[in-house]
């Protein structure tokens, strides 16, 4: 197993996707053993306790049956056929990360509102726009560029505390909007709740900037719960991105939006 799959940065979420991973490729099938947590360990170069986490968190997904002092082994390939369970699973673990999200965010809007400065709000307005110049990219680099708007706005908290909280938990949230966004097909735009937040904290409206970042969250997680295991929202599949008619405002509303936000915060 090449240990050059690992980038910088929180390995136990990579660990977990590369295992996920060489399963599904059929690595290791149905029935059988993994190498041990030594052997990992030492193929991928990090520590036992960072396999021993990425182990515990395939079993949760029940992907493997973890039998101390026997080994690891393989339930489910992720195939066809545990579809409906893999997909119900992953569903609960974005519910799990955008609760966490909403604690954190609400409160970091809600002191971005009294404490942005006009040439925060600038960096913020191009962290925003980047978000919405990725929207029909690679899922990882929207993702990426989505919670680099969001940590600016938690930056924007002036709360050091509430800062490290965010980071602490992004590998985590990373991890599950990936996902979301790779597997779930008609997805809500919540681009124009992105300019809302934006104009609110040009503003300095503290409400207002709550009210945008529950709507951003709820309208996602509304969605995530309604939505049967394996039915797409559309007919036809729909994409991977988000569907543009899902919000009153399509994303070019939103970019004249970013244009009126800009003239009246200079």
């Amino acid at each position: 197993m090449d240990s050059s799959a690992l980038r910088r940065g929180p390995v136990v979420p990579q660990l977990e996707n590369l295992l996920r991973e060489r399963i599904q490729q059929g690595v290791w099938k149905a029935g059988e053993r993994l190498p041990s947590e030594a052997r990992l360990a030492a193929d991928l170069g990090v520590g036992r306790s960072s396999v021993r986490e990425a182990i515990r968190l395939l079993a949760r997904d029940g992907m493997v049956d973890v039998r101390h002092g026997i080994g690891t082994f393989v339930i489910a390939t992720g195939g066809d056929e545990s579809g409906d369970l893999h997909a119900l699973l992953r569903r609960a673990r974005t519910l799990e990360a955008y609760e966490v999200r909403r604690a954190l965010e609400v409160e970091g809007a809600r002191l971005a509102a009294q404490r942005a400065r006009p040439e925060d709000l600038e960096r913020l307005r191009a962290r925003l726009r980047e978000r919405q110049e990725r929207l029909e990219g690679d899922p990882s680099d929207f993702v990426d560029a989505d919670l680099e708007f969001h940590r600016a706005v938690m930056e924007l908290s002036g709360n050091p505390v509430l800062v490290a909280l965010f980071a602490s938990v992004e590998p985590v949230l990373r991890a599950a909007l990936v996902e979301l966004v790779t597997h779930e097909t008609g997805l809500p735009d919540v681009s124009c709740s992105h300019t809302d937040l934006l104009e609110a904290l040009a503003r300095g409206d503290a409400e207002a900037a709550i009210a945008a970042t529950v709507e951003n969250l709820e309208i996602t997680m509304a969605f995530v719960r309604a939505k049967p295991a394996g039915a797409p929202l559309h007919p036809t599949g729909g994409g991977d991105r988000p569907a543009a008619d899902a919000h009153p405002r399509s994303p070019a509303t939103v970019d004249r939006s970013l244009d009126q936000t800009g003239n009246s915060a200079r």
